[in-house]
């Protein structure tokens, strides 16, 4: 009896740590069943997706060890004196840096810096709704590029896209994206806010930095299908080996499990004639509301990797994900990067944070579903 609840103590304790890889290996599970192990599981996993991810987290990683997300921040924050300036350039930043370094990473680096700024200009008062735009700011503007976040990586390689056509697809909202939040942030007082530029800019390890954004490239160039993702995983992993060891562990092993726990629960879908024929039909001229539906009850990556195989329309799809990033806060993983981020600082109102947090949501939601259509 004992033995049978501290299993479900240790459960219960896996779930609340990791919910979406518990739900995700669990799903997986119960498909093994319908279909059981064969050699057709070998095709489900993509290897390019997992590959680029890992080598993503571990450069990115490293450059922010390196110093260069602090120092970008502060002087970014050097420039502005007023509230309404530094929101502007704390979401601005947010934006454009998820771009490259993805939406997670963007908020782990800069929701600390909001934090830490306006708790200094005792502005704590505006910080729900900076961080709030920020988060909102990193799930939309890492739309626009493959590398901006786990859901593009993979439907980038699923669907095989060359990445002029994915930037097609994705800019119009991408910009559409970028007019709204700069439009949000005016809705912040113009007061004025203590500056404390006297202080020392932080540190940039310039080897570790020049080192790292050497492997950036690497990236970027499998991305851009220069060349194929063994030499990139061969090359980041010797260098590291060599260079900074410590790095090759600091990826988020967590979400790469997840990704393969999805990709054989959906094989496995795919090859139940009756759920397969189920949901084409679901998502046949449909594909754009079911993914973002779907994205807010199981988050857009496990719902791009679901649906994926069952649609070939990929602008829809792709669309869908990324704008279904928006919502609740499980719709994105890096909403609740946030709010576990604001929960931590002195004198949070996690309520509060959930009511200003689902208000801008879902108008930027409907506002961007609305032109979604007409783009």
């Amino acid at each position: 009896m004992e033995a049978r609840k501290g299993k479900m103590v240790s459960m219960i304790a896996a779930f609340k740590k990791e919910p979406v890889l518990t739900i995700a290996a669990l799903a997986a599970v119960i498909s093994c069943i319908f279909v059981p192990p064969d050699a057709g599981y070998a095709s489900y996993v993509d290897f390019r997706t997992l590959a680029l991810l890992y080598c993503l987290m571990v450069v990115v990683s490293g450059l922010r060890q390196a110093g260069l997300f602090s120092y970008l921040a502060q002087a970014v924050c050097r420039k502005a004196s007023g509230i309404r300036s530094v929101g502007i350039l704390l979401v601005l930043i947010s934006f454009f840096s998820a771009m490259l370094i993805t939406n997670d990473v963007a908020l782990l680096t800069f929701v600390p810096f909001a934090v830490i700024v306006l708790g200094m200009a005792g502005r704590k008062k505006e910080l729900i709704y900076i961080v709030v735009l920020q988060t909102a700011a990193a799930n939309l503007g890492s739309m626009l590029t493959p590398v901006g976040n786990p859901q593009n990586l993979y439907l980038y390689s699923r669907y095989n896209l060359g990445f002029g056509d994915f930037l097609s697809i994705t800019f119009p909202v991408w910009a559409a994206s970028l007019i709204l939040l700069t439009a949000a942030c005016f809705l912040l007082p113009p007061g004025q806010m203590k500056s404390d530029s006297g202080g020392e800019m932080p540190y940039i390890d310039k080897k570790s930095f020049w080192m790292y954004l050497g492997l950036f490239a690497v990236c970027l160039l499998v991305v851009l299908r220069v060349f194929d993702w063994p030499v990139m995983l061969g090359i980041v992993i010797a260098v590291l080996l060599v260079l900074d060891r410590r790095t090759l562990v600091r990826a988020d092993f967590m979400l790469l499990l997840t990704f393969v726990a999805f990709f054989i629960f959906s094989g496995n879908l795919a090859r139940v004639e009756a759920v397969d024929h189920l949901l084409r039909n679901l998502l046949e001229g449909r594909e754009y509301v079911t993914s973002l539906a779907a994205s807010q009850v199981i988050s857009n990556v496990p719902a791009a990797l679901l649906l994926s195989g069952f649609t070939e329309k990929s602008h829809e799809l792709l669309l869908g994900v990324n704008v279904g990033g928006l919502g609740t806060p499980i719709a994105s993983l890096a909403s609740l990067i946030s709010m576990k981020l604001y929960a931590k600082s002195e004198g949070a109102n996690v309520g509060k944070y959930l009511l200003e947090f689902t208000a801008v949501n879902v108008l930027l939601l409907a506002v961007l579903s609305v032109l979604v259509k007409i783009l």
